[in-house]
């Protein structure tokens, strides 16, 4: 005796289109990359407040980057800092490729960062898109 699925499916070969019950639950949301752009404010002593808080940032991230929900992530500097030898670079920005289900997640995320919270990046240029990627990752 043939199952209901498998007549189901037979007789939709004969009769026009297949109507298959779906077996996989549809209620997964799916994680999206998002591109993040953070400049850093650019008033006086905004340099200092990066590094200060730096090793805490570097702290809080590296679980990130390690279980995947940072894909890249890194300084944006200006073009003079290009060649400079040696000490800090002075950033401009921050740039990210992150996962998560929502925009709205991303912006959670980026907005519990120290850089986000001290006073780094400027809260009010933030740029946060939905990013698809031609190429791999490294």
């Amino acid at each position: 005796m043939l199952s209901t699925f498998t007549r189901a499916a037979l007789r939709s070969s004969f009769y026009g289109p297949r109507l298959v019950p779906r077996t996989m639950s549809t209620t997964t949301k799916q994680y999206h990359r998002f591109f993040v752009y953070a400049p850093d404010k650019t008033d006086e002593g905004a340099h200092e407040r990066r590094y200060a808080v730096r090793p805490r940032h570097f702290e809080a991230v590296q679980p990130l980057i390690d279980s995947g929900v940072i894909q890249v992530g890194g300084m944006v500097v200006s073009e003079d800092q290009i060649e400079s030898e040696g000490g800090q670079k002075k950033a401009v920005a921050s740039l990210l490729i992150v996962k998560a289900k929502t925009i709205d997640d991303a912006r959670k995320l980026i907005e519990s960062d120290v850089y986000y919270t001290s006073g780094v990046w400027d809260s009010e240029k933030l740029i946060i898109l939905p990013f698809i990627p031609a190429t791999p990752f490294p």
